[in-house]
C-alpha cells in the first residue's frame, strides 16, 4: 500500500469536509498522512522555510486573513504533486502560469461535482506516483 503525505491549503470547513471524505473513499489505495493549514502565515513560517516533502499538495488560493496559500514555494515542493483547488478560475490558471498541469475549480453551489472531479484526479495521482513505502 502507497502511504502518502499530503498537505492541504484551504480554510473552508465545508471543502475540508469534502477532500477528508474523499481521502477516505479512497483508503484501499493509499494511507493518507494529512496536513491542514489554514492561513498563508502557516504557509510562510512553517512550510516554505522547513525542509519538509510531500507526495501531494491541495492548495486553495484565498485565506480568509487576506493573504494568498499562493505564497506557497511550489518549485521547492515540485510542481506535478500540486492540484489546485479554487473556487476562482484565475487563480487555478495564475498556478498553471507556474507549471501546475492540474486544476479543480471548486463551485461552492455544486461541491458534490468538485468531490467528483477530485476523487477521480486523486485517482490518478495515487495510480501513477511512486510514494516510498513505508517498512
Amino acid at each position: 500500500m502507497k502511504h502518502l503525505s499530503v498537505l492541504i491549503l484551504e480554510d473552508d470547513l465545508e471543502t475540508l469536509s469534502v477532500i477528508f471524505k474523499t481521502l477516505h473513499q479512497l483508503e484501499e489505495m493509499a494511507e493518507f498522512y494529512p496536513i491542514v493549514l489554514s492561513t498563508y502565515e502557516q504557509v510562510e513560517k512553517l512550510i516554505n522555510q522547513a525542509n519538509l516533502q510531500f507526495d501531494l499538495i491541495l492548495l486553495d488560493r484565498d485565506c480568509a486573513m487576506g493573504g494568498s496559500f499562493h505564497i506557497l514555494n511550489i518549485e521547492k515542493f515540485g510542481i506535478d504533486k500540486v492540484i489546485g483547488i479554487s473556487s476562482v478560475p484565475e487563480y487555478n490558471s495564475d498556478i498553471v502560469k507556474r507549471g501546475v498541469k492540474v486544476t479543480i475549480h471548486k463551485e461552492y453551489e455544486n461541491l458534490k461535482l468538485f468531490e467528483s472531479k477530485l476523487f477521480n484526479e486523486l485517482q490518478l495521482f495515487i495510480e501513477h506516483i511512486k510514494a516510498p513505502q513505508v517498512v
